[in-house]
């Protein structure tokens, strides 16, 4: 199977974004462009992350935060991920819990932990989970990936479990969609081909076409939402960043519509992305495809998270742990799965949300009205999804509020509501 990223495509690209670095009058032609909300090409977006003019990288900012704003205002949408099991087959360098690593122990959990783990998610105020699992068809078949999501939906209050386990096939892609799920999310880690096969050395991850077309068989599967991201740090961001728009360019020509999401997280720390490069990838890629949101975890700390929330961001998880069992009981040291850089709690990132004048939002309500894939990004790119996001953001943030807050984040709220922000 030959692959949509076409490497001397991707060559081409960068070597076009270098000779036209000091293009001003394409780079403000490509701007122009940006304003009309209509995203750019793979190409375009390479030229703006290598323009070296201030004047107009100033200019990307200012726009990235007006486009941030027309499509998705002051909305932040809140989640943590929750670690089912550590067990995994595959040998990926980055990463803890491949299979090579003795030092860290080994934990999968059972239905009754699993209970306790959402009980406790939801006692902090959480609505939305992203599941998260190694790869291991014995440990952790599908059937263990339903059957937890099934406890979950049946055990708490939780109103949408999105779904971050490895690449699989159509059959369990339409088990998923039959489970209820809400967005499946799978990083490519980078769109380099021979980097990516040497930091995944071994395991079905080895196989760089089977994992990078896991989206086109997740559509396929019935599922319309899905959500793409590299692990920025790995290769270089300008080739990565190319994928990824190819990726997104990709998946809009066969399906007729783009991922639901991109997340952007960060090899930390890094000597390939500086903080100022990743906060222009984030500009980039929010004028690029303004329709889709972008999420950002706790591997940034909140310095990093204040400033790109205002260039793109649109999803943050808060209060996250990153170890299997880490909500219920005090996780053993080294068994995470990265190291969290904002360690505040949800009720604290609430309050900093709200003074920093933006309303964290708990809502799931477009999953449970059908209001996904292409019916999602048509309201959006239409502008009336705001007609239902706003309402629906200020009443789970109300419930929110009413049921987990702490004191002083209500009084927070209560100027916020006060300033009427």
């Amino acid at each position: 199977m030959g692959s949509f990223i076409d490497h001397q495509e991707v060559l081409d690209t960068l070597e076009h974004a270098k000779k036209n670095k000091s293009n001003y009058e394409l780079i403000s032609q490509i701007i122009a462009k940006a304003r009309e909300c209509k995203g750019l090409t793979h190409r375009e977006a390479a030229v703006l992350l290598e323009c070296d003019s201030q004047e107009h990288n100033h200019q990307i900012e200012e726009l990235a935060k007006h486009i941030k704003e027309k499509f998705y205002g002051k909305r932040i949408v809140m989640f943590a991920p929750l670690y089912l099991s550590n067990y995994c087959v595959n040998g990926c360098i980055y990463c803890p819990f491949h299979l090579n690593n003795k030092n860290i122990e080994r934990k999968k959990l059972s239905q009754e932990e699993i209970c306790r783990e959402v009980i406790a998610l939801q006692d902090m105020g959480h609505k939305r989970l992203a599941l998260e699992a190694g790869e291991d068809p014995d440990s952790n078949p599908i059937e263990y990936i339903l059957e937890s999501i099934d406890t979950i939906y049946k055990n708490a209050d939780i109103r949408r479990v999105n779904v971050n386990i490895a690449a699989t096939s159509v059959e369990n892609y339409r088990k998923l969609r039959g489970a209820g799920i809400g967005t499946y999310i799978l990083f490519q880690e980078t769109y380099h081909r021979e980097t990516y096969e040497k930091l995944h050395p071994s395991g079905p991850k080895h196989d760089y076409d089977y994992h990078s077309y896991s989206m086109d068989r997740a559509m396929e599967g019935g599922i319309d939402d899905v959500g793409i991201g590299v692990l920025f740090g790995l290769y270089s961001p300008a080739y990565d960043l190319t994928g990824l728009l190819m990726h997104a360019e990709h998946l809009e020509e066969v399906f007729g519509v783009g991922p639901h999401t991109i997340s952007v997280p960060r090899v930390l720390p890094s000597n390939k992305v500086s903080d100022e490069t990743f906060a222009k990838i984030v500009a980039i890629i929010r004028i690029a495809v303004p329709y889709t949101g972008m999420i950002i975890s706790t591997r940034e700390n909140m310095q990093m998270r204040e400033k790109i929330l205002a260039l793109g961001v649109s999803q943050i998880s808060g209060g996250s742990r990153t170890s299997v069992g880490g909500y219920s009981s005090l996780p053993e040291e080294g068994n995470a799965q990265f190291e969290v850089m904002d360690t505040r709690t949800l009720d604290e990132i609430v309050a900093w949300l709200l003074n920093l004048g933006y309303m964290p939002s708990f809502c799931t309500a477009c999953y449970g009205q059908g209001r996904t894939g292409d019916k999602f990004m048509s309201m959006v790119k239409s502008g009336k999804i705001a007609d239902f996001c706003n309402a629906n953001a200020l009443a789970t943030l109300k419930e929110y509020l009413r049921d987990y807050a702490s004191a002083e984040t209500r009084e927070t709220a209560h100027r916020y509501f006060r300033q009427g922000k």
